[in-house]
């Protein structure tokens, strides 16, 4: 071999190795930048999830404002209603079943009101209706055997003193007898959809086929104040029977719970009216009419240890739950007159 063609032999040989290590170097550039890149794009990716996080998070705290504390209440079972929306504002235990006592007579004088014609017609309390009731120990208005009075006066007297006596003068006089009332009770039950509530009587005396749930209490209470009737009677305090053929006299209803509250010395703005109910099964149960800062609210509770020798416990509930309402949903903002009065 000559010496041109070796010197030509070692000129490449010594090319190869410098374009090699290029080649080398610069896939090692590109693997750095790639490396980089996929850095850059997970940081990126992760300060994009934090942040939807967090706007979740915001979204989600401006979804669940702070809610009405049932947690300390002396009753098992309770729920919030917004009558206005029907939106269930907080509950518990809404439908564990209860025995609902004399919130029964709600439905009772529901149900009446929609066969009533004439609520100023007169109805007479047969004497049959009595002797049952005053075995039982049931609540009674005050009317007498024979006596004749109004329906209006039944249907007060149903719902402010709890009249057993009255609730079975309705049921004979519209339906023929309680038994046939009762059925009437029952299918408004299922066309309101109730899911937990079973009628065998119109009083709410105990009896173990006799149940229903504080979330059903709720519902039977929202339908029955859209009838104006209904929470004319429900909201008052005191109502007077004119004379009758055994009252020539006439004689005075009290709502039993607002008497309750007077006897407690118990002071509420917000509670407007209810219906109150208690037996040794049942506990102390409340079904009450709230309006709180121009809203109304439903709020039904049961099963609170205590009887009518004791503090009236439901009725306490009812104070702390409406207080807490109002608290709540106070406005933030005051008007030019108060912030005038301020100044002064």
């Amino acid at each position: 071999m000559s010496k041109n063609m070796k010197r030509k032999r070692n000129r490449r040989r010594k090319k190869y190795p410098i374009l090699e290590i290029g080649i080398f170097l610069v896939l090692v550039l590109l693997i750095v930048i790639l490396f980089l890149t996929q850095q850059i794009n997970k940081e990126k990716e992760a300060d994009l999830a934090a942040s939807e996080t967090q706007t979740e998070e915001n979204t989600e705290e401006e979804k669940e404002p702070e809610k009405v504390d049932l947690s300390g209440l002396y009753s098992t079972s309770a729920i919030l209603i917004d009558l206005d929306t029907g939106e269930v504002l907080t509950q518990r235990n809404p439908g564990q079943i209860i025995y609902p006592a004399s919130l029964t007579k709600m439905m009772t004088v529901m149900v009446a009101l929609e066969n009533i014609p004439d609520t100023s017609a007169s109805a007479t309390l047969s004497e049959d209706i009595f002797p049952p009731l005053y075995e039982e120990g049931a609540s009674m208005a005050g009317f007498e055997p024979g006596e004749t009075a109004t329906y209006q006066d039944l249907l007060y007297g149903a719902i402010l003193p709890s009249g057993g006596e009255c609730c079975v003068a309705l049921a004979q006089n519209i339906a023929g007898s309680e038994a046939a009332f009762v059925e009437k009770m029952n299918e408004k039950a299922a066309a309101l959809g109730l899911k937990h509530t079973h009628f065998t009587n119109t009083t709410g005396l105990q009896d173990i086929n006799h149940y229903s749930s504080v979330e059903d209490m709720a519902l039977i209470l929202q339908e029955a104040l859209k009838n104006h009737t209904f929470r004319e009677i429900f909201t008052t305090k005191t109502y007077s029977v004119a004379p009758t053929n055994l009252h020539t006299q006439g004689f005075t209803f009290h709502n039993s719970m607002f008497e309750t509250m007077e006897k407690a010395g118990i002071q509420d703005s917000y509670i407007q009216g209810g219906k109150t109910g208690f037996t040794s099964d049942a506990g102390l149960c409340l079904a009450s009419l709230g309006e709180v800062n121009g809203k109304s609210y439903v709020l039904v509770t049961a099963h609170a240890d205590g009887s009518h020798d004791t503090d009236p416990y439901h009725i306490m509930d009812a104070v702390s739950v409406y207080g807490q309402l109002a608290e709540l949903t106070q406005p933030d903002t005051i008007t030019s007159e108060d912030e005038t009065e301020s100044e002064e």
